[in-house]
Order: C-alpha cells, then structure tokens, then sequence
C-alpha cells in the first residue's frame, strides 16, 4: 500500500483523485471510484440545481460509505451560475471535501473553509498556486500543458511545473494531465507530488456514464488525437480531434481571427452533452486529454485502480532495488 500525505488527509486507500469533469461526474462513477480506495468527485455543475446536487450527494451517499467530493469550477460566463447556492447545498448536505478550480475562487475556498472543509484547488501556473496557497486550500491539483480541458496559457508541461511545485509550494500537491496508470502515479511520486488526478481514464471505464461507443472511441485513438481550441480567445481548451474542433480552428485561423460569436453555436455544451448521450464523438465539442495514447480498455474502476496501485508499487520498489550502497574509501 501506497501511504502519502493525501491518503492520510482524504482516509483513501490509492493516492488518486478522480477530476471534476461535466457531465461524467454522476453518483455511479464517483462511488465506483471511491469504492475501490480512490477519491470520486460528483460533478456540481452536471447538476441543473443545487436542489439537484443534494439528490446526488445522498445517491452517492447510498452507495458508499467511504469519503468523495464535490467539484465547482468556476465558469467565465455572462450569466453565471449559482455557485453559492450549490456550494451552500454541499455543505449541508455533509460533504467536506471539495475540488475548485477557476478564477477568483477566493470567496468559495473561504466558505468551505469556514465550515471545516478540506479543498483541492487545480491550478495551471505556480504563480496561481502559490495565491491559492495562501487562501488556506488543503492541496494543490497541479494541472501540466497534458491535460483535458483548460491547460491554461503558458503552455508548461507536467515534468517541469511539478518540479517546480516541488521548489515552490509549503502544502501536498497532486498531479494532473497525462496520468492514466500506475507508471504516471509513480513519476508523480518521484517529482514530490503525493498522488494524481485522473479524468480522461476515468471516462473509459465501465462505470462512467458515457456512452460505450465514445469509450471505444477513446481506447481506439492515441495520444494525437486532440486539439487546441479557443488559443486566440486567451481561453485555450484541449478537446477531441474531430470535424467540429477542426472547424473551430480554422475559423481562428482565419484572417482577422474569430470572436467567440463566430464559434458560439459549434462549440456548444448542449451538443457536447449530446456527444456522450448517442456516442457520436463527431456531434460536437468534448474534451479529452493526451492520455488517451495510454487507454487500452474499459475496465471497472476496481479493476483499474487495483493495477495502478500494483503497478505503482511494482515500479518504486524495483528503482529502490537500483540503489546500491556506495563503497567506503
């Protein structure tokens, strides 16, 4: 077994996190996940409502006894949504550990703080996560150039931005972007993270809720198979290489650019939704990491996680075995 300073503060058996992800983060998943010794997140904004949130926490709740947690991403958007309202709905419905992630999650982190809360807070940049360090969070989510979603805009890949969270930062950080096995938990582990947040790998198993041909869809393409989108709106995205994200590009690409109202319609949440209710990855935008180049099945999340952590445990204890005592002159 695996002991590190987020097992011991989160009480899990395996040192990984389950990452907020839209429409994928439901009670099934995140109690299969922390079922089998992880941390599982339900999604906050999946839900229409903060009265909808509480239905799934006491789903969630009635499928497992062991800890899981809440993410709230903070969205720039011009009607936001209520996140008072769904952190306030968290908060009384028992939960006390939540993932952040967003601008200005100032005002969020000190409410659940006030109420005895641990958060994880995802940051792409040192610099953020020495801000959010000082806000008092419990754990950084240190997001490298790898990951699915927002890889922010300074375009650092993980190896360095975890060694440089290991120069910088006082408080447990994890790893996130391009994990999906046990080899990345152990590179983590060596860069002086104490566990990782998968999401992409996550979606391929057989719990997630998604459909099972986007899962086949995952498993059959490779670490090439996604692009940058929104890179001249300062609001990059990484999503899945298909005609629709194609099409984003090229408008950007385009003489004079493109403003967000040129790509509005294609780039859509509701069609991104209707990617994983029908299983056609080319309906519209979703979001998926490089990690993809890693998945090669879609297993339970006890399968999955049971071979991380023995596959982690394999590889620190054969580099221990590479160390030999230095002869005395």
């Amino acid at each position: 077994m695996i002991t590190t300073l987020l097992t011991e503060l989160l009480h899990i058996r395996i040192p990984v996190v389950q990452g907020g992800m839209q429409w994928v983060g439901k009670p099934a998943l995140v109690s299969a996940i922390s079922n089998a010794g992880g941390l599982g997140i339900l999604t906050a904004l999946t839900q229409p409502s903060p009265d909808a949130l509480r239905t799934a926490i006491r789903e969630t709740r009635a499928a497992t006894d062991k800890p899981f947690g809440v993410n709230i991403t903070l969205l720039p958007t011009i009607n936001p949504p209520d996140y008072e309202g769904y952190a306030r709905a968290a908060v009384e419905e028992g939960v006390r550990i939540f993932e952040t992630a967003g601008n200005n999650p100032g005002k969020l982190i000190s409410f659940f703080k006030s109420h005895g809360c641990i958060v994880i807070h995802k940051c792409t940049t040192i610099r953020h996560a020495k801000s959010a360090e000082r806000m008092g969070v419990d754990v950084l989510s240190i997001d490298g150039f790898e990951c699915a979603g927002h890889p922010g805009e300074e375009d650092i890949g993980g190896l360095v931005l975890l060694a440089r969270a290991a120069q910088e930062l006082k408080v447990p950080y994890i790893a996130s972007g391009g994990l999906a096995d046990g080899r990345g938990l152990a590179a983590a582990i060596a860069l002086g993270a104490a566990g990782i947040n998968m999401g992409t790998r996550f979606m391929c198993t057989v719990e997630s809720p998604i459909h099972q041909d986007i899962k086949k869809k995952i498993v059959a393409s490779t670490e090439q198979d996604t692009v940058h989108i929104f890179r001249s709106l300062n609001n990059t995205a990484r999503v899945f290489k298909n005609s629709v994200s194609k099409q984003v590009v090229a408008l950007e690409r385009r003489p004079g650019g493109a403003q967000f109202a040129d790509v509005r319609e294609l780039v859509s949440g509701a069609r991104g939704k209707v990617v994983y209710d029908i299983g056609d990855p080319e309906y519209g935008i979703w979001t998926a990491g490089i990690a993809m180049g890693l998945i090669k099945d879609i297993p339970t999340c006890e399968v999955l996680l049971n071979r991380i952590e023995s596959e982690a445990e394999e590889i620190i204890e054969r580099m221990r075995n590479q160390i030999n005592p230095r002869a005395k002159l």
